[in-house]
């Protein structure tokens, strides 16, 4: 599938793939040059930015782009993208809000990779309300899970 992509600037990166196989496009930070915010960004332990990437995409209906970790960077740098969903409807640029979860500072260069964009297909559904009682009285699932949570398959 192809994807419309425009640059908000001339020195704005396209996203690209190290690999063909990736199921992610590499993201780049990459602000308006002639923004007096132009440089480096520190991230102390904790912190949290929201950093251009000069890019719009036009994504189809019917689909979704979802913001997603690079894994070096977590794994390597504890650099954590926070939950970002590009909806279909979307028409401005694309912003990624990274988050340093380690104990150390970390510098984010213009021009570093900072996340991956996934295309997703979206079912569209719509809330049908129901008493609670009324709740799971079909079986939609083949599970039999109920009200079991954090590490109740592992029983």
């Amino acid at each position: 599938m192809l994807l419309k992509v425009a640059r908000t600037h001339n020195t704005a990166k396209l996203p690209s793939r190290a690999n063909p196989s990736d199921a992610g496009a590499d993201i780049f930070y990459c602000p308006n040059q002639n923004n007096t915010n132009f440089r480096h960004i520190e991230l102390n332990p904790g912190d949290s930015v929201v950093l251009p990437t000069g890019l719009k995409v036009e994504v189809p209906h019917g689909y979704m782009l979802e913001v997603k970790n690079r894994s070096g960077m977590a794994a390597k740098n504890s650099l954590i993208v926070g939950a970002c969903v590009i909806d279909s409807g979307y028409s401005g640029e694309i912003f990624v809000n990274l988050h340093n979860i380690g104990n150390t500072n970390k510098t984010v260069e213009v021009g570093d990779k900072i996340a991956q964009l996934v295309l997703i297909p979206v079912v569209q559904w719509r809330c049908f309300p129901v008493e609670e009682d009324k709740l799971y009285v079909d079986p939609l699932t083949i599970s039999d899970r109920g009200e079991g949570a954090l590490g109740s398959t592992g029983r």
